[in-house]
């Protein structure tokens, strides 16, 4: 029976260290990761990527985060040459089968009015909503303030 709680206990830790990925039963959020702020700073982005493994398409319609007095999902997008960046209000579409990418210059969930600067090192709490599956919690590590991209992943590398 000891052995049986060794094992429970520690999976449940191997589990809650894990950034790498987090899901629900048809929803699997892969690298998720976002950039520190300067001091002062009163917006943030996370970034990941959704998969949908369900044969019907879902919807992101929500998130939420205990560091921002309001979380939103952006799109940016060029538009007559110039950059702009909107709210998606009403939610973003996750094709079945498929997935789609939150990264910098496209789709992302944006932190509005931070409790505190993003700091490297550290992890962002964040709730995603879905319309069909949902809330998935995520930890987002915080990443330097000039990262591209989500950390690397090394470990299936040969």
């Amino acid at each position: 029976m000891k052995f049986l709680q060794h094992c429970a206990i520690a999976a449940f830790f191997a589990c809650a260290a894990s950034p790498a990925f987090a899901q629900s039963a048809s929803i699997k959020i892969e690298q998720p990761w976002a950039r520190a702020t300067p001091a002062g700073a009163t917006t943030g982005a996370v970034y990941l990527t959704i998969e949908n493994k369900s044969a019907a398409e879902d919807r992101l319609t929500s998130a939420a985060s205990d560091l921002a007095a309001t979380t939103q999902i952006h799109e940016m997008k060029v538009v007559d040459g110039i950059m702009k960046m909107r709210e998606i209000s009403s939610g973003l579409p996750v094709p079945a089968g498929g997935s789609v990418a939150l990264k910098p210059g496209g789709y992302h969930v944006m932190l509005i009015d931070l409790k505190k600067p993003l700091k490297a090192g550290e992890k962002v709490a964040l709730t995603l909503t879905f319309e069909k599956a949902g809330k998935v919690e995520v930890q987002a590590p915080v990443q330097d303030i000039k990262a591209t991209h989500p950390p690397m992943d090394h470990k299936d590398m040969k």
